[in-house]
């Protein structure tokens, strides 16, 4: 029998995995797919075209994690962007934000550029904060003394900002992230360049209530030491888990693959192991999910084993991101009208959406029709900075769009014309700040919200495992009495996205919840 087993071979169930396995367990991974990584992985999409396949950008990666596993001796290497980000607007100007962002704000504002030094101090500041507590087990949100612990350490950060920088955060974890922006930019190339991060993966308007964590969530991470920053895995994302996965087997860890988990069996009110789909039974004293919360209670876990409170809670739970995602084969690169000449913008994260109204309407359409009429984009060309994508001479690009609703109107199927009249308006956005992009395209991967569920298990398509929504937050995460990786049912525990502190690929909720584990175990508590 294995001291524990994990379903899904995803970034945090190998992190879990090789923790428990360093710890001295005997540890057990089961994974649907025929490879490992879950969301994050690099595979071929066109012949002689690889490319990460769906989450295609690393900076949440915490960098203890890193150092840890060894994954640089295991074969990870990261890049980060020559540049941040590069925003076209319609009417011919540019942002290009990096190594000269003051002075592309003040040609759009003198207000701004000025404005900028103080409002990147004050987001990292506050990130510093969160950054702490993303690495905590956050209290079980039970009401009782076990969360005293939990709380008083998420007071002594909170406490230890100033008095405006406590309020900047009350206004950006409740609030809106066009309000917020709006009290320190005027211009709206500018807001639309910061706003972009506050709707990724969230099915919202950037005036919407709870975005503003979201904008908050995306600035925690680095890239090679450099604090915000964004870049690349050499290999894809995939190069991230497979660095992962040889940390594990050199720790020890047994990884199975196509080995779906048919259910998760519970005798006497505690879980005892699997059963998978070709029959056999899986034992083990401690079982860890790294599938989502919905997945889990809605498919894996007989309702009978449920007690009401998760039950209803669970279907409470709310998923969705609304996210569109296409990995594109090239025979050039493309030229934007804005800045028609190769250069490092074409290496950056080109958003494609410049301004806050935009990202409303998208958003907007999404609800009224099931899609955005224009969507956002973000591309990205990793090719520019690792050849091994594609052949000599061509590219590839990953282009990340909302809005698009997880489930269309009037009970319409997500069907193959349905995801070809998406990816027909996602590229037509391209083609609208990039002309002649279309002729270039030749080879093309199109994953809908359906799609990204039936192949990543990501119910209604939700790249975060559930929303990141105040009321699914830390120790509400991803229900109260949950909030400590632990769930009502005995022995079962939960290390993915739907756990603190959420989406991404950090793999903190894998560390946290190992962490968790052990010391629940010391205290003969697993």
């Amino acid at each position: 029998m294995d001291d524990a087993l994990i379903i899904g071979a995803g970034h945090n169930g190998l992190v879990c995995a090789w923790a428990l396995a360093k710890a001295g367990l005997k540890v057990r991974v089961l994974e649907r797919r025929p490879v490992v990584g879950g969301a994050c992985v690099t595979e071929e999409f066109a012949p002689g075209f690889r490319n990460s396949t769906a989450s295609y950008t690393v900076s949440l990666l915490a960098p203890e994690i890193i150092r840890e596993m060894e994954l640089a001796r295991h074969g990870l290497k990261l890049v980060l962007r020559p540049e941040a980000n590069f925003l076209p607007c319609e009417d011919g100007r540019y942002l290009l934000a990096g190594t000269r962002t003051a002075a592309e704000f003040a040609k759009f504002s003198e207000q701004d550029a000025a404005a900028l030094p103080r409002y990147a101090a004050m987001l990292e500041r506050i990130a510093g904060a969160l950054r702490m507590l993303s690495r905590r087990t956050p209290p079980p949100g039970t009401a009782s003394l076990a969360d005293l612990p939990g709380l008083l350490v998420a007071a002594r950060e909170i406490r230890a900002l100033a008095p405006a920088d406590r309020q900047a955060l009350l206004r950006l974890v409740a609030g809106s992230a066009a309000e917020f922006l709006d009290g320190w930019f005027e211009s709206e190339p500018v807001k639309a360049l910061f706003g972009f991060d506050s709707i990724v993966g969230t099915w919202a308007s950037p005036f919407m209530p709870g975005t503003g964590y979201v904008l908050l969530h995306h600035v925690f991470g680095e890239v090679n030491g450099v604090k915000g920053a964004w870049g690349h895995a050499l290999g894809g994302m995939g190069a991230i888990t497979q660095a992962m996965r040889a940390a594990c087997a050199a720790a020890g860890v047994t990884i199975e693959t196509d080995a779906p988990v048919a259910r998760v069996l519970v005798v006497d009110g505690r879980a005892r192991g699997v059963e998978t789909a070709d029959g056999q039974i899986r034992p083990a004293r401690i079982l860890v999910a790294n599938v989502g919360p919905k997945l889990l209670f809605g498919h894996l876990v007989a309702p009978e084993h449920q007690p009401e409170t998760l039950r209803q809670g669970i279907k409470g739970f709310r998923t969705g991101s609304a996210s569109f995602r296409m990995n594109v084969a090239l025979s050039g690169l493309p030229r934007f009208s804005a800045l028609p000449e190769p250069g490092p913008h074409l290496a950056s994260g080109i958003l494609l959406g410049p301004s806050l109204a935009w990202m409303d309407q998208a958003f907007s359409d999404s609800v009224a029709c099931g899609m955005a009429r224009a969507p956002v984009v973000e591309m990205l060309i990793p090719s520019l900075l690792d050849s091994s994508l594609a052949p000599p001479g061509f590219h590839v690009a990953s282009l990340f769009a909302q809005h698009f609703a997880p489930r269309l109107p009037v009970g319409r199927p997500w069907d193959e014309a349905a995801r070809a009249k998406a990816a027909d308006l996602v590229l037509e956005v391209v083609e609208r700040f990039a002309p002649g992009f279309r002729k270039l395209v030749v080879g093309e991967l199109a994953l809908s919200p359906a799609d990204l569920e039936a192949r990543f298990g990501l119910v209604d398509g939700d790249i975060f495992h559930g929303a990141m929504r105040l009321d699914q937050l830390w120790a509400a995460r991803p229900l109260l009495g949950m909030g400590s990786y632990a769930t009502p049912i005995a022995g079962l525990w939960l290390c993915g996205a739907g756990a603190h502190p959420g989406g991404g690929v950090s793999g903190l909720p894998g560390r946290n919840a190992a962490r968790a584990i052990l010391a629940a175990r010391r205290q003969g508590r697993a």
